[in-house]
């Protein structure tokens, strides 16, 4: 049965990798164009959605169409401009969480984190909502009812696939992106060239409506009115700020990679989302029940074209169909770059550390399961309502960005002594926290009570579940501090003890250690204690940790592995401290157990008689909930191993009591 188990999922997952392969590393990385297509699909999908919420927001005023489109191009450049000093400045990733960490503080790292989470939750629920209404535009209300099983069969797909890995994924996906942008930019270029005769009027004619609105209502509420448009619209930028959050996956060189990466997505974006934007004005577009304005768009243009009802109906289904393909894609790069932010708040111990972990097929295998259930939990409590997921989906995304901007201005103001060009600098930076400030502020101003509220609500939860974790955290590693200084060797006492030969009498004792001697020093005095002169030699089994932050990184390893090394320093001094033999094994992995268990079953099978230990903590009953942040190891393995008549003893380790 465990065989049928393992076959069926190695079919599904594909085969396990090496995480000390460079040459695995190196095809782990993408090229600007995969991560065109990978990490900026999220931002090209919001031509999708976001400009028909900024046009609709114009009400009767939609002849002002081509001046919102020229604000949102220059937007776009803005914000693409000011994410590209964020990967200058933090070329390992992290984007805007580590920039409002490590610029502002950690409690503001800790906010904009929260409401990155929530966002790209609801960035993979507003996608999939969005898309499908794409695709069920094309269809009889009738079908109406069966958008919610679409969406929720189309989440559980891209669990699997990214499950299988980065390229897996992409590779899979990338020619949808591709057809979606050329269809796209050939639609645009052609209404908006069939109207070229009449584009000079149109724009006089948004001048001058401007001008005449501003007469009788004055400026204020014409600025007001294009405000508010481009705020309901600010989803469009939203997905700009995935190359900076993850420019640790791209390839060497990598700044220069995310340059060229952040050009192809700012341009693709802004003329796409533009053009849209134009498109409606000039075509003088008004919803349609049950159509999205882009398919009711292109059913007005596409007859222009000269093409029989047939051909022109078969030409909107291609396009409606891309556009609903291009928001799984979108959806799909959430799956990409949502498991990094969560390695990385749990590198800071605001979340459970677990996230950290790659799989064997070295993809954060917790990040894209945690993130995918929430993703289905959200869209099976609104039921796929776009509108309602858009408001909770575009308040969050600025607070981030505006708390990234924030820093990005302390950082430059405060190197202006130091960089010639800082003024330069800070003035993008300035404009980009204007953008997202305006954004976020319409966007609570006009939709507070229509589900803002939730959001803001929501975030705080997520604040308060992540400063607990983050104090029991350090709560547990105040308390190993502690046994590791009380049975720690000076460095002259380490100098002077000489280590002893393996000894052929006397029984051999397996022990499991950590980067802590503490606790493991306090199961080698458990197993003197219980089996009194019966163990004379001492295998030390250890693990260095490959994870989230070690994958990408030579030097994060090489810490890894001092850290350990330091760690088995001491155990081998204290053991001979006590007369007794000590041997280190020390593997490397991304799965901490299973590289253990291979470990122990190699040491058993050349040292024969040998018996298992490891410790399991034992948390205070106050603190019993938080046993679930630990990695339940030493109990898993104990399974494993007996069922292969191997014995392993596991030994408690109170902490706190």
């Amino acid at each position: 049965m465990a065989v049928t188990k393992r076959r069926v999922l190695r079919l599904v997952l594909g085969s396990r990798r090496n995480p000390l392969d460079p040459t695995v590393r190196r095809r782990a990385r993408l090229v600007a164009v995969l991560a065109w297509a990978g990490l900026g699909a999220n931002g090209l999908s919001a031509a999708c959605y976001g400009p028909e919420k900024a046009f609709l927001a114009l009400g009767d005023h939609a002849d002002l169409g081509p001046l919102l489109a020229l604000i949102m191009v220059a937007s776009v450049v803005i914000l693409a401009l000011a994410y590209s000093q964020m990967f200058e400045l933090f070329p390992h990733g992290g984007g805007s969480y580590r920039v409002a960490s490590q610029l502002l503080g950690p409690q503001f790292g800790l906010v904009s984190g929260a409401a990155l989470l929530i966002d790209y939750v609801l960035a993979i629920s507003v996608s999939l909502a969005s898309g499908t209404d794409a695709l069920f535009s094309l269809l009889s209300l009738d079908a109406q009812s069966y958008k919610l099983f679409v969406e929720l069969a189309l989440t559980a797909l891209l669990i699997a696939l990214n499950l299988r890995g980065l390229h897996v994924a992409i590779w899979f996906l990338f020619p949808i992106a591709v057809a979606f942008s050329l269809v796209h930019a050939l639609l645009i270029v052609y209404g908006v060239g069939a109207m070229a005769p009449k584009l000079s009027v149109h724009v006089a004619q948004a001048i001058s409506s401007t001008a005449r609105l501003s007469q009788s209502t004055g400026w204020v509420f014409v600025v007001a009115l294009l405000v508010r448009a481009y705020g309901l619209g600010g989803s469009t930028f939203s997905g700009v700020e995935a190359i900076s959050n993850n420019v640790n996956l791209l390839a060497e060189p990598r700044i220069k990679t995310g340059r060229l990466t952040m050009f192809y997505v700012a341009t693709t974006l802004a003329f796409i989302a533009g053009g849209l934007v134009l498109l409606y004005s000039l075509w003088d577009i008004r919803p349609l029940p049950g159509q999205t304005l882009n398919a009711a768009t292109f059913g007005a243009m596409l007859p222009a074209l000269g093409l029989s009802g047939g051909a022109a109906q078969s030409l909107t289904w291609v396009t409606l169909v891309l556009e609903a393909a291009i928001l799984l894609v979108a959806a799909n790069s959430v799956f990409i770059f949502a498991p990094s932010l969560l390695a990385n708040m749990a590198s800071d111990s605001w979340l459970p550390h677990q996230f950290r972990n790659l799989s064997v097929l070295l993809v954060r295998q917790n990040g894209i399961v945690f993130i995918g259930g929430c993703a289905l939990g959200i869209l099976g409590w609104t039921r796929g309502d776009l509108g309602l997921l858009v408001v909770f989906y575009s308040i969050n995304v600025f607070l981030t960005l505006a708390l990234a901007k924030v820093g990005l201005v302390r950082y430059w103001w405060s190197r202006r002594r130091q960089t010639g060009s800082w003024w330069r600098r800070l003035a993008i930076a300035a404009s980009g926290f204007c953008v997202a400030a305006g954004i976020l502020i319409v966007t609570l101003t006009e939709k507070f009570f229509d589900g803002g509220w939730a959001t803001l609500c929501l975030t705080l939860l997520v604040i308060s579940v992540c400063v607990a974790i983050r104090r029991h955290y350090d709560w547990i590693n105040q308390r190993r501090r502690e046994v590791d200084r009380r049975f720690a060797l000076s460095q002259a006492e380490l100098d002077t003890i000489r280590p002893l030969e393996t000894r052929t009498e006397g029984g051999t004792a397996v022990l499991l250690a950590t980067d802590h001697w503490g606790p493991a020093i306090h199961t080698l005095l458990w197993i003197q204690r219980l089996f009194p002169g019966q163990f004379r030699n001492i295998i030390i089994v250890s693990v260095v940790e490959v994870d989230a932050g070690a994958m990408g990184a030579v030097e994060a390893l090489a810490k890894l592995t001092f850290v350990r090394d330091a760690a088995m320093t001491q155990l081998e001094g204290f053991c001979a401290k006590c007369g007794l033999t000590a041997t280190r094994v020390v593997g490397f992995g991304t799965d901490p157990a299973k590289e253990l268990e291979r470990l122990l079953k190699k040491t058993v099978a050349s040292v024969p008689g040998c018996v298992c230990f490891a410790n399991q903590l034992v948390l205070p009953p106050g603190r019993r909930l938080a046993e679930w942040l630990h990695n339940q190891t030493a109990f898993g393995l104990q399974r494993r191993l007996q069922a292969q008549g191997i014995p392993l003893m596991v030994l408690p380790l109170r902490l706190g009591w």
